[in-house]
């Protein structure tokens, strides 16, 4: 039962950095890897105690789809995403939510004594929301919550035994910040090629 339950692990931390590794190219064709790496999840989420992460898993998958679709109909001319950032009412509408969340999860899940970190755990889950939601929709600031989210989760998830997990974070950790700095590259190229045509 235990070897099932790491080879689970193993395999849906795989499913997860492939996905990571085609999402900061911005290609669509991460989706299907994201998809199977959230269904596995949520299997191994559940058995380490992890519950705000376990419910964290069925709205990954919606996220997943919805993107899918997003991102179909929202890309440049060469077939990638197009990059989009947000205002500052978007920006300070995320943190209260994002805040919200949180605490609504942590004080809930404080109550089960099987619950592990319960308000850390929640903290990352709704992080981790508010992250996943932009990125479907294809803005920029994802990558800086994902990087936030990174460092946490390699503590917490090597705290829990979920070793291949932790890596896995340490890896993501890598990619979010190429992530970011591939986006940001390419949403100031856009921006810088949309000024000289309003110049033109």
């Amino acid at each position: 039962m235990i070897a099932q339950y790491l080879t689970i692990e193993n395999t849906a931390a795989l499913l997860g950095l492939i996905n990571v590794a085609i999402l900061v190219r911005r290609s669509i064709w991460n989706y299907p890897f994201g998809i199977a790496s959230v269904a596995l999840y949520t299997y191994v989420f559940f058995k380490a105690g992890l519950y705000s992460d376990t419910l964290l898993q069925p709205y990954f998958l919606l996220m997943q789809i919805y993107g899918w679709w997003n991102w179909l109909h929202g890309r440049n001319k060469d077939g990638l995403a197009r990059i989009e950032n947000m205002s500052l009412q978007e920006r300070a509408l995320s943190a209260a939510g994002t805040a919200a969340i949180a605490l609504g999860l942590g004080w809930t899940f404080s109550h089960f004594k099987s619950a592990a970190a319960p308000y850390l755990d929640a903290s990352c889950a709704a992080m981790s929301i508010t992250a996943q939601y932009l990125l479907s929709i294809r803005r920029l600031e994802n990558w800086i919550l994902w990087i936030s989210v990174d460092v946490i989760y390699i503590a917490l998830y090597w705290w829990k035994d979920l070793r291949a997990t932790s890596v896995l974070y340490a890896v993501f950790l890598v990619l979010s910040i190429a992530g970011l700095a591939e986006w940001l590259r390419e949403y100031r190229s856009h921006a810088s090629k949309r000024a000289q045509k309003a110049v033109a």
